[in-house]
């Protein structure tokens, strides 16, 4: 059985394709059938975003801690518990691509952390989109961490210790736990995820709070 974990913060614009995006991944023939649940880890929302995920084949988590690292550990404990080998991460403004799952355990390793891809610019200045594109690497060997797109296998994941409870930059803690006690992780380009390039960020410190630091170099 494989987990997938999406924190929400009032997401009701972009997570119904989110979650549809999510489902497809679970439901590609090249996992012959084997069970994927999917965890919305609901963190402090006021809007819509409960009722949509709702509309889903998910388990809604709703919590009240305003904090990333929290709200990603809340979805992976949950999932835990009800035996999963293999926890998929990603973000409620992100969508994964029809393969990500099948391209996360094709590596073979304890971890996979992978690139995100942006398609739409429209909230950026032309100096921004280039500026990213000449400091981000989308290819096998980068070393980006992203919450929108990390894998690892439960053992590694426990052994580690699990996100610790950050408002910010949890993916990256947990990655560095995974370092300090060996576990092998895959710096992959193969598994696909494309995410938002707005502003309003959720997080703060987080990508979009990165993209608006370019655009003001």
């Amino acid at each position: 059985m494989i987990g997938i974990v999406i924190p929400a913060h009032n997401e009701e614009e972009l997570l119904a394709d989110c979650l549809q995006a999510a489902r497809m991944a679970a439901a590609h023939p090249a996992l012959r059938g084997e069970t994927v649940r999917i965890v919305v880890a609901l963190d402090s929302c006021t809007d819509r975003s409960a009722s949509i995920a709702r509309c889903f084949d998910t388990h809604a988590l709703m919590l009240e801690a305003r904090n990333v690292g929290k709200a990603r550990a809340a979805g992976a404990a949950a999932l835990v518990a009800q035996g999963v080998r293999w926890l998929a991460f990603t973000d409620a403004d992100s969508r994964v691509a029809a393969d990500w799952l099948v391209a996360q355990l094709a590596l073979g390793a304890e971890a996979v952390c992978g690139p995100v891809i942006i398609e739409d610019w429209r909230q950026h200045d032309a100096l921004t989109r280039d500026a990213f594109y000449r400091a981000y690497l989308n290819a096998d060997g980068h070393r980006h961490v992203h919450g929108a797109n990390l894998g690892v296998s439960t053992l590694a994941y426990c052994r580690a210790g699990g996100f610790p409870p950050l408002a910010c930059s949890e993916d990256v803690a947990l990655v560095g736990l995974l370092v300090e006690t060996g576990a092998r992780i895959a710096w992959s380009a193969a598994p696909r995820v494309v995410t938002s390039a707005r502003l309003a960020s959720r997080v703060r410190g987080g990508f979009g709070d990165t993209l608006a630091a370019l655009g003001r170099r």
